[in-house]
């Protein structure tokens, strides 16, 4: 058969054989992703063309499908290409630049915006942008603020840090200037305080590394049972388990008291923090016994200057005339807080009592607040108010000789000494939550047992 073929077509063909030998030897595998090539061979035309292949032949497809994961595969028509056009399309993150100013007492929004270059049309425009853009108008000494100007010079954004936690973040948009409030969680981690008293529980509590408002929390959590100006002796004893909080691993502040113990006189007590299923927290005794009252035992923060005495002089009068209540000296100014929840039974100016406030509390008792130098905004007849609200500030109006706060607690009318009266308790725990706080607790007194098992043995190790 080969006979009939001249000898020119014969060595062109098997020259064609070995130029597609080569190539196919030289094409890359099928795990490569290349364009492939194949070659036509004309034997009546004595020519070879070159074509592209838009398939794989069957056997590297199946050597394809066996190695690796199936994946959908695009047509050399329908694979996009990539162009210049392309790329430019491409969203490009804006390149800002960022002012940052820390805000000193005088400072002013207006003055801040002329710092970063900015008049106050902008300013104004800024603090009338959506949501909460309005809020960057309150400025504190010690806050930062920082301006951010895109490739034209213009305003693009605004952030004030208010503190570790809390920025307002402020961003230009098509419609104009939109803010929002951005917080941050801290990390709370637990730590212990413990200390004895020998002068005051401030002293104390400074002294075993506690801040002021842990120190007050401290005093309000058993400041029911216990008057923390009175009633403590020398030798009294603290333990206190609470929140240390942490951004970025380092610390910054301190949280809440998780667990407390304080013994006064001898007398143990154990306050424990639990939330209950409503998201309400309240701190209790291990049997579920609210450690509030219904009553706070003092309105005020401040030493007794005329105790509840029936038969005292009058200093002004001069006459013996009983003394209904209890006075407390303060500055004025002091604020005065609702003794228990109750209604606003009068309020004005009350002959010698001067500008008096007078609580309802249930059926059978009502608290009285005179000598103060104004009423809190809102009090008036009927309105209800919250156990340790302020309903108004210390003062020296009506009939007295300096100021104080005179504060009365009547009970079916008559008076009673508000430092000594059995107060009725706050709500328990109820019933349906007690087996949720049993957990909850014993976890908590668990935990109060290891801190301060660590630290008795942390202290005999440094006294060995």
């Amino acid at each position: 058969m080969l006979k009939k073929f001249p000898k020119t077509h014969i060595t062109l063909a098997a020259a064609t054989t070995v130029v597609v030998t080569a190539a196919v030897l030289m094409s890359p595998s099928s795990n490569v992703e290349a364009k492939r090539m194949s070659y036509a061979l004309d034997l009546e035309q004595g020519t070879v063309s070159e074509a592209e292949s838009k398939q794989t032949d069957t056997a590297e497809r199946d050597q394809a499908i066996t190695s690796a994961p199936a994946k959908p595969q695009l047509s050399e028509e329908s694979a996009p290409e990539t162009t210049e056009e392309t790329v430019a399309a491409a969203p490009v993150e804006p390149q800002l630049d960022w002012q940052t100013f820390k805000i000193k007492s005088g400072d002013t929004l207006s003055s801040l915006f002329k710092k970063a270059g900015f008049n106050d049309g902008i300013m104004l425009s800024v603090i009338h942008g959506e949501g909460e853009a309005d809020k960057l108008q309150r400025l504190y000494a010690g806050e930062t603020i920082r301006f951010a100007t895109d490739e034209e010079g213009a305003l693009a954004g605004i952030e004030l840090q208010r503190n570790l936690l809390e920025t307002l973040k402020i961003t230009r948009n098509e419609e104009g200037f939109s803010g929002k409030t951005d917080m941050r969680e801290p990390e709370a981690r637990p730590a212990f305080a413990s200390g004895v008293i020998d002068g005051s529980l401030y002293l104390a509590a400074r002294e075993a590394g506690m801040n002021d408002r842990l120190t007050m929390e401290l005093a309000g959590i058993f400041g029911w049972d216990i008057d923390f100006v009175y009633d403590v002796r020398k030798g009294d004893r603290f333990e206190v388990v609470y929140e240390e909080l942490y951004v970025d691993g380092e610390k910054f502040d301190t949280g809440r008291i998780l667990s407390a113990r304080f013994v006064n006189r001898g007398e143990e007590n154990l306050a424990l923090l639990y939330t209950d299923s409503n998201g309400d927290s309240d701190y209790y005794t291990p049997e579920g016994k609210s450690m509030r009252k219904a009553f706070l035992r003092t309105p005020i923060n401040a030493r007794v200057s005329s105790s509840f005495n029936l038969q005292r002089r009058h200093p002004v009068l001069d006459v013996v005339r009983p003394h209904e209540g209890t006075d407390y000296a303060a500055p004025p100014g002091t604020p005065i807080k609702a003794a228990g929840n109750g209604t606003v039974r009068f309020a004005g100016w009350k002959g010698g009592y001067g500008r008096t406030i007078i609580l309802q509390h249930g059926n059978n008792i009502t608290t009285l607040y005179a000598h103060m130098r104004g009423l809190a905004k809102g009090m008036k007849k009927g309105v209800r108010v919250k156990q340790g609200q302020t309903i108004g500030y210390l003062g020296a109006s009506g009939m007295v000789t300096g100021p104080h706060l005179h504060y009365e607690f009547r009970l079916n009318g008559s008076p009673r000494n508000s430092r000594t009266v059995d107060l009725p308790d706050a709500k328990p725990v109820p019933a349906s939550e007690m087996a949720r706080f049993k957990q909850v607790t014993e976890q908590r007194v668990a935990q109060f047992d290891v801190f301060r098992d660590n630290y008795q043995q942390l202290a005999m190790a440094r006294e060995d």
